[in-house]
């Protein structure tokens, strides 16, 4: 079984992360089908496409886009995989839906995607829990490398670019490179936000 353009996944675990530990106990927090917040969005690469040479190799954990796995109901109530899905517990992945691949036990962000961590706000006037379009640079990539922005560093982003993603517990933010559009000096008292649910997740 050979994929011409598509890498060919599935998934790893569960297609949906619906429970959380309490304890001894295990509670499901969505019942829902629909919603994107408890779908997998952690793949195992079985199958990479022929028609183009990737760092991505079989076998190889990937975070893709949430509507792969993501089910639906439609009109008439029927249940439904996604357009995604191709037989038994495999799916079809396109380029552009890959965001993270690990390799020896650590993530790297894909093509032109990074990852930011967001900061918490310590203004005491100011309600907002994290600060605005400001964070620290957890995954990068080659192309922000070549303008001397690296992991670690503090940098600005655009609005509206950004994505939620749970990785390893933390809330990031993915986004382009061409999204992030400064680099600030670090003052060494910045310090991460994450939020106390995605640390269960």
């Amino acid at each position: 079984m050979k994929s011409l353009f598509d890498f060919i996944v599935e998934p790893y675990g569960q297609r949906y992360n619906n429970k959380i530990k309490v304890g001894d106990k295990s509670l499901i927090i969505n019942t829902q089908v629909e919603t994107f917040k408890a779908v997998n969005n952690i793949a195992k690469v079985i199958e990479v496409p022929l028609s183009y040479k990737t760092v991505i190799k079989k076998g190889d954990l990937i975070m893709i886009h949430h509507n792969v796995f993501r089910r639906w109901f439609n009109i008439k109530g029927e249940e439904k995989n996604s357009k995604a899905y191709f037989k038994d517990n495999l799916y079809f992945v396109q380029r552009d839906q890959i965001y993270l691949y690990k390799r020896k036990n650590k993530w790297i962000a894909f093509d032109d995607r990074c990852f930011i961590n967001p900061l918490k706000n310590d203004d005491i006037v100011d309600a907002n829990l994290e600060q605005h379009l400001i964070g620290i640079l957890k995954y990068g990539n080659s192309s922000l490398e070549a303008l001397e922005i690296n992991e670690g560093d503090l940098v600005g982003y655009k609005p509206y670019g950004e994505y939620d993603f749970i990785v390893d517990g933390k809330r990031l933010y993915c986004m382009k490179s061409n999204d992030i559009v400064i680099k600030y000096e670090r003052q060494g008292n910045e310090t991460e936000y994450n939020p106390s649910w995605a640390q269960s997740s």
